[in-house]
């Protein structure tokens, strides 16, 4: 009788009649020329690097098939490999059967297969897939199998920003300006088609080892990203660390502007390597992008010129009306320092995680949609109600007068908070007018002892 892998291996049919008994005529050719005594799971191990070796399946391939799984497809789209997680849900790398074309499998999440949620996912699938512009992640296929939803895009080899800012920390104003102006300009296309991203992140940004930058799930945020009940201003959507104002005080009227405002909290983490408001839970989060300044970016990154952290604030300005308007305004200022970096992107070699890589998705598995945490830096908005708390804390924007020290700075960073103990006398100096020289005073004796 055949062994579990065996039969996995012939019920899959990724592996054709003629590459199988190669493959077994090398097994016995290997077990006779060594002169080994093999148990059938010795057999099986050595079978499956053999069929490896001869590129007849993959490693991820190999490990479902040993565990017994021979479903190694969704549709017409073979499962080769375990991408990661994402907002719809867990990404596989695929091949389509006919043409040969590697792509991005995105599966829906079930509980998103609601009739609703399927008309809803259809309309912007086709939406997206009008949208041909270099800088964003290509549609090419929407399809079921079963009860599993899934959405086929181009491949984009590399890594998302998130992920390459873990490994290699804060990049240089070169290099994130290079990619957040690409990602500006293909933001700037879907906006002049009418749609809004609404979660701009560094997770939605890949990064090619060439250097290119592409903007992923646009048109997708609302199937994609949890929803948030807030009684005073309906759904949410997006994720905490780099929502808009406009995004938590009225989610379902926001526009482009919407998309610098979390662009620029996407070129702050870039270059800070922390998200401008770490720590605390979805609402803490939430108020602070109302009523809070971040702290200044040179904190993290001292070379960071006065022009760049202009841009970043400006951005990540909370009043609309002062923000940068367009995301094409956001690539024409970036695009100086952008012209210095090389183009090309060296990535450090990735161990792969000792966890196992999940199955496709079949009908009886549960849902695969719970967005990937960010072990506190990119915390997705939970759905169930916000608890968005109020405060009545006045926001400190910047110094007041009567602290003016005769040193010309920059703009910005009368935007930005240069210390804890410096934002404490600064709070102070507002709230208390009439001793602005004490609070300047306690504000210099602070900093000191920060």
């Amino acid at each position: 009788m055949e062994s579990r892998f065996r039969q996995a291996v012939i019920a899959s049919g990724v592996v054709s009649p003629s590459q199988w008994d190669y493959c077994l005529r090398l097994l016995r050719h290997r077990i006779v020329t060594g002169g080994m005594a093999c148990s059938q799971d010795q057999e099986d191990l050595l079978l499956k690097e053999i069929l490896v070796e001869q590129g007849a399946i993959t490693e991820y391939q190999a490990a479902q098939l040993l565990e017994g799984r021979h479903k190694l497809n969704l549709g017409p789209y073979i499962i080769t490999d375990s991408i990661g997680q994402g907002g719809m849900g867990h990404v596989f790398k695929g091949v389509h059967q006919v043409m040969g074309r590697v792509c991005a499998v995105k599966v829906l999440p079930l509980q998103k297969a609601t009739e609703e949620a399927r008309e809803g996912f259809i309309r912007e699938i086709r939406l997206q897939a009008k949208l041909d512009c270099e800088y964003l992640v290509r549609a090419y296929d929407a399809g079921q199998d079963g009860r599993i939803h899934y959405l086929v895009t181009e491949y984009v080899p590399g890594m998302d920003l998130r992920r390459l800012v873990k490994t290699q920390g804060p990049l240089s104003q070169a290099r994130a300006a290079k990619i957040i102006m690409q990602a500006a300009l293909g933001l700037d296309y879907a906006h002049q088609k009418g749609m809004v991203h609404r979660d701009v992140k560094p997770g939605n940004i890949l990064v090619t080892p060439e250097g290119a930058a592409k903007v992923s799930d646009v048109g997708l945020a609302s199937f994609t990203a949890n929803l948030v009940d807030d009684p005073r201003a309906g759904k949410i959507v997006g994720t905490a660390d780099y929502l808009s104002p406009e995004q938590i005080r009225t989610p379902l009227d926001v526009g482009p502007a919407s998309d610098v405002y979390s662009l620029g909290c996407t070129l702050y983490y870039a270059v800070c390597g922390k998200v401008p408001f770490p720590g605390g839970d979805t609402a803490t989060k939430m108020r602070r992008h109302l009523e809070e300044t971040p702290m200044h970016p040179r904190r993290f990154s001292a070379w960071l010129q006065d022009e760049f952290v202009d841009i970043i604030a400006e951005m990540m300005e909370k009043d609309v009306s002062k923000r940068t308007q367009t995301c094409a305004e956001v690539a024409t200022r970036l695009e100086p320092w952008a012209n210095q970096e090389s183009g090309f992107v060296s990535y450090p070699a990735l161990v792969r995680s000792p966890w196992a890589a999940p199955p496709p998705p079949a009908d009886d598995l549960p849902s695969m949609g719970a967005e990937e945490k960010e072990a506190s830096k990119d915390h997705s908005l939970p759905s169930q109600d916000s608890g968005l708390s109020q405060s009545g804390s006045r926001r400190v924007t910047g110094s007041p007068p009567g602290l003016d020290q005769g040193v010309e700075e920059s703009r910005a960073t009368n935007r930005f908070v240069s210390s804890p103990g410096i934002a404490i006398a600064l709070t102070a100096a507002v709230i208390i007018p009439p001793t602005l020289v004490v609070g300047a005073i306690l504000g210099y004796l602070i900093a000191l002892r920060s």
